[in-house]
């Protein structure tokens, strides 16, 4: 419920974050777009070449692509989250809020990312002129929807750790 009422604010935080982060950068919004197509292209030279695996019906780069995006919403999630808390200490010390805000907000600036590298993907699924088929519209949502939640999970786990103990950091 609480959630619900301060909703602004996660989105205020959201944005300072996304700002921050972009903001302060040459390649900007640039750089989202970037680190999956690098990671794929590096993965797609490596292993097709050197060890010749086969994933038909879907083509190496898509597939490779597919993961890469879903383990950066997953690895940024966590890891963002898990430090929201030291970052943001100085505003929880002073002003009330529910404090799920701050790894909430970490979440969805890794979700900002995540959309972006979507784009990419969609877009790569046109240049290979991979099918779709009508359950990954049900499936894909879905899994983004469990690494979104086991993120928030296990960031916010990892934050409540972080602020007792800072070994885990």
């Amino acid at each position: 419920k609480e959630l619900l009422q301060y909703r602004e604010l996660l989105y205020f935080f959201t944005w300072r974050d996304i700002k921050v982060k972009y903001k302060q950068t040459y390649l900007g919004i640039l750089w989202a777009l970037l680190q999956p197509l690098g990671l794929m292209l590096i993965f797609t030279l490596l292993f097709t070449k050197a060890w010749k695996i086969d994933t038909a019906p879907v083509s190496y780069p898509i597939f490779v692509l597919s993961g890469l995006i879903l383990w950066n919403l997953f690895h940024a999630s966590v890891s963002h989250a898990s430090e929201s808390m030291i970052q943001n200490s100085a505003i929880i010390k002073k002003i009330y809020f529910p404090r799920l805000i701050v790894p909430g907000s970490a979440v969805l600036v890794a979700l900002f990312d995540f959309i972006m590298g979507l784009i990419i993907f969609l877009v790569f699924c046109i240049i290979y002129r991979q099918t779709i088929h009508w359950q990954a519209i049900l499936f894909f949502p879905a899994g983004i929807l469990l690494v979104v939640v086991a993120g928030f999970g296990a960031g916010t786990f990892l934050a409540a750790l972080n602020v007792k103990y800072r070994d885990f950091r």
